[in-house]
């Protein structure tokens, strides 16, 4: 099914010069002079990298029909991340491969949702916001308040963000699934 760019949404998964990926991110820009692009950066499947798409707003896009599964996190181990589906109660395999840019994200009962396309999985989508606990986080130098200071800590799956400084150990915080920044207190 092909789509004018203009209509293209994030989320979709599209096929792009030879190549299927998911649009992570799309920009609608008008030059000074010239017509309306569509600025789009896509998640290749078959590699995993992004690149920046640019089409023009009356270019057609192939969309790739896709499903989506809600799951939760249960474990990995080496022979990958494993996921539950909450409705069957049937354990799916993902190999760290497909995984690699969000597994010091993924805590054990994290709803995800997995997106497959042609019936394999192809990726997984995490909520916005993550909570995980600190494990780890060194003492803030008391009066060394200038410049908004941050210190590192160390979150339950190894994770290292920057924090404020009254963040201590055990304490539970938020982070931003998109950054893999310190958002807030949980």
């Amino acid at each position: 099914m092909a789509i004018v760019a203009t209509n293209l949404k994030r989320g979709q998964a599209v096929k792009y010069n030879g190549e299927t990926g998911l649009v992570t991110n799309i920009e609608h820009r008008t030059p000074g002079k010239g017509n309306a692009l569509i600025m789009a950066t896509i998640r290749s499947f078959q590699t995993g990298k992004t690149k920046d798409i640019r089409f023009a707003s009356s270019d057609k896009v192939d969309i790739v029909p896709t499903e989506r599964a809600k799951v939760e996190f249960s474990y990995s181990d080496p022979s990958g991340f494993h996921f539950m589906d909450t409705t069957s109660y049937e354990t799916i395999t993902m190999d760290d491969e497909l995984i690699a840019d969000v597994k010091d994200l993924l805590v054990e009962g994290l709803p995800v949702e997995i997106l497959y396309c042609d019936g394999i999985a192809v990726t997984i989508e995490l909520p916005s916001s993550i909570e995980m606990e600190v494990t780890e986080s060194s003492e803030g130098v008391k009066g060394d308040t200038a410049n908004n200071p941050t210190k590192a800590a160390t979150l339950e799956t190894g994770k290292v963000v920057q924090v404020p400084l009254f963040i201590k150990q055990g304490d539970r915080i938020k982070i931003d699934s998109e950054t893999g920044r310190y958002t807030g207190k949980a």
